[in-house]
């Protein structure tokens, strides 16, 4: 069995004793070795997810399971860094703090790669280039678990496809696990092979991408067949003029002489979801290839 670098069981948390919930009752496994993305909309409980896996905050109910507090690295949104260091100290500070595990050489290519001068104040540099210093001394450390809460979002389109293939050669190369939360699916779709999907502080969607995308069908057909929907799980049905548009987890066979079938994009399947939160939860185990859902699975169009 591979080794699960998260799993989290019943995990809730809540922002002091009148706060709402940022998450709950969620549960899910990350096997090492995987690229996760984090994925959903604004106040989901995407970061909250993270700062517990980070160990910055303390789960309310349930528990979660991580990796050593040595081999995580994480860079929050707003990438703090020490303002009053130069990029070369930062660096250092990062060597000094790590040792034994610091990869000089990792940390150095990120920032020359950025066109950074070693001599320049952290304070002075603009939002990308401190994501750039930020993700040196993520990586420096050699993480084997790598937690990214929006890591680009301050990148232009060039240099965030830059960072991202070097981001990735680098986990590949070294086998490191990454959790990685965005807003921008297409920059999601090719790089990462597992999924979670948190929606109101719950657990949507969680699995391998392939697993999570072929256990789902687009049907197109006419808008008079929507009773024989019911067969099925369906996630959102849409009707334009005299046609119908469903995506659904089928439960048997489905009529090829009534629907044209296709499998969803990752980013079809995401906003479907998205659009229709009544939808009942999907899991895929990545260990034993299994599937579970939510005990309204039974939900109709």
């Amino acid at each position: 069995m591979t080794h699960t670098v998260i799993e989290a069981e019943g995990l809730g948390l809540r922002y002091g004793r009148r706060g709402g919930w940022a998450l709950r009752a969620c549960s899910f496994r990350l096997p090492e070795g995987r690229v996760c993305a984090l994925v959903g909309p604004n106040g989901a409980g995407k970061s909250s997810l993270l700062a517990v896996a980070a160990g910055l905050v303390s789960a309310t109910e349930g528990h979660l399971r991580s990796v050593r507090r040595e081999e995580l690295a994480f860079v929050a949104q707003d990438k703090p860094l020490y303002p009053q260091l130069t990029v070369g100290e930062t660096l250092r500070m990062g060597r000094e703090l790590n040792p034994g595990r610091w990869d000089a050489s990792t940390a150095e290519r990120i920032v020359e790669a950025g066109d950074l001068d070693p001599r320049a104040k952290v304070r002075t540099l603009s939002g990308g280039q401190r994501t750039r210093v930020a993700l040196a001394l993520a990586l420096g450390k050699r993480p084997s678990l790598l937690l990214l809460d929006e890591p680009m979002a301050d990148l232009d389109p060039l240099a965030r496809h830059r960072l991202m293939g070097m981001l990735m050669a680098d986990a590949a190369e070294n086998g490191t696990s990454v959790v990685m939360s965005s807003h921008i699916l297409t920059e999601l779709e090719g790089a990462c092979d597992h999924l979670l999907l948190v929606d109101g502080g719950r657990i949507r969607l969680s699995g391998p991408v392939d697993e999570v995308g072929a256990a789902h069908l687009l049907l197109t057909g006419p808008a008079t067949a929507r009773e024989e929907l019911s067969a099925h799980t369906v996630v959102e049905a849409r009707t334009t003029g005299r046609q119908l548009t469903a995506l659904v987890r089928p439960r048997g066979p489905v009529d090829s002489g009534t629907w044209q079938t296709t499998h969803p994009s990752l980013e079809e399947l995401l906003l479907a979801h998205l659009r229709a939160p009544e939808a009942p939860a999907f899991a895929v185990d990545a260990d034993t290839d299994t599937a579970s859902a939510s005990a309204s699975e039974g939900v109709q169009a």
